[in-house]
């Protein structure tokens, strides 16, 4: 991940996305959920906003981006959030940042690092580390695959369907 910290290219209104992303973060922490806020924006206004539902509604994908992300692609109506930013009060975790991938965001911009976030207890270098290295190297779960005959036969399917959405 390419992190610059350097003020000039932030411009005021990003300033004050960060400080919304924070306050939920803040709130979250306060009401039961996780230390984390996130919002997503685009042309200039907030689509989206969302904090961490991870223990509040027994999800472990429920993290503030993830849930940003899904708010904003309803609001959209797309699974594409081309020309999107996301603000997190947190650098995502590779959860977060592999969704933010998918959805396509134009940009990401974060306060605290993993390393503020490891100090709190939410200690995902871990994960990073993870992959660093292969499935078969000390991953703590195993991970294998079972190469039958019609493994591509969902592909096939997709790749024939002349009415498919690409994605």
């Amino acid at each position: 991940m390419t992190v610059s910290t350097q003020e000039p290219g932030l411009r005021e209104s990003e300033r004050a996305w960060m400080e919304r992303a924070i306050a939920l973060a803040t709130t979250s922490a306060t009401s039961g959920g996780g230390p984390f806020g996130a919002l997503i924006v685009k042309d200039g206004r907030v689509v989206a906003d969302a904090h961490n539902q991870v223990t509040a509604n027994l999800d472990p994908s429920a993290h503030a981006e993830v849930n940003a992300i899904r708010a904003a692609c309803q609001e959209l109506g797309t699974f594409a959030l081309d020309g999107c930013t996301l603000i997190t009060s947190c650098e995502p975790c590779p959860m977060c940042l592999a969704t933010s991938l998918w959805a396509r965001i134009d940009r990401l911009v974060f306060a605290a690092d993993r390393h503020d976030a490891a100090v709190a207890g939410f200690d995902d270098r871990r994960f990073y580390d993870l992959f660093e290295k292969k499935p078969s190297e000390m991953w703590p779960m195993q991970v294998e695959q079972l190469d039958l005959p019609d493994r591509t036969a969902p592909f096939d399917t997709w790749v024939a369907k002349s009415d498919r959405v690409d994605y």
